[in-house]
């Protein structure tokens, strides 16, 4: 089994953050430092450390978490800011899958399953991500446009968004189908407006339903399957 593979498995990450970890020399194999992607190594014999820690596999867990704003995802934070695993106690090592800022609230999928995770990311899913945003002032029928055929925002040209109004007022929905680090913020900013509440309220067929804000729960068997197959 590949080394990457089998700590993606054990919840260290996606595979891409697993990489990274092994190419920085944080990995021990049997207690010596392992920086080969191509590194074997057998489950049942081998000894594997991360930082220190010990990498094992545990069962999969599948986590919908409403996250409150005022916390970071991610798995720690250096700064001893709160993060969302400050709100999901299982005893397995889960991490988030993908982004939603510190502002932001919503839904927020939290797994052991690298695997999973690589694959809700990878572009080519094409993972379609739907958001309520309120911005401070209504978008004109040409920034609506604008929006939906993509924008230049610090990391480049985003892929075509679809956006509409939900009310009267400045709230919209938009759905995307990729997830650059505080895009749709950078995406009304550059058409001049200020983001004044973000929620995610579905990825995929996923849904919060009746999740409460800060509150969690597990998958379903029905809903593990539709995302693994």
């Amino acid at each position: 089994m590949r080394l990457n593979k089998y700590l993606a498995a054990a919840g260290f990450g996606a595979r891409r953050k697993v990489e990274e970890l092994i190419k920085a020399g944080k990995v021990s194999v049997n207690g010596t430092s392992v920086i080969d992607l191509a590194t074997q190594v057998d489950p049942d014999k081998d000894i594997i450390h991360v930082e220190g820690q010990e990498a094992r596999i545990e069962k999969k867990v599948y986590v919908l978490l409403n996250k409150p704003p005022g916390y970071i995802t991610t798995a720690a934070d250096e700064r001893g800011r709160k993060t969302v695993l400050d709100l999901v106690k299982v005893n397995e090592r889960i991490f988030p899958v993908g982004r939603l800022d510190k502002d932001s609230r919503g839904l927020l999928l939290l797994t052991n399953d690298g695997d999973l995770s690589a694959k809700l990311l990878h572009p080519r899913h094409e993972t379609p991500k739907v958001y309520i945003v309120k911005a401070d002032s209504k978008l004109r029928e040409n920034e609506l446009a604008e929006f939906a055929e993509g924008l230049d925002i610090e990391s480049g040209k985003t892929a075509p968004a679809k956006i509409k109004p939900v009310d009267s007022g400045p709230t919209y929905e938009v759905i995307l189908k990729e997830g650059r680090k505080r895009q749709i913020r950078l995406m009304f900013a550059a058409l001049g407006h200020e983001v004044r509440n973000l929620k995610r309220t579905r990825i995929g067929f996923l849904e919060l339903g009746n999740v409460q804000e800060g509150k969690w729960r597990y998958l379903r068997e029905d809903e593990i399957k539709r995302l693994l197959y």
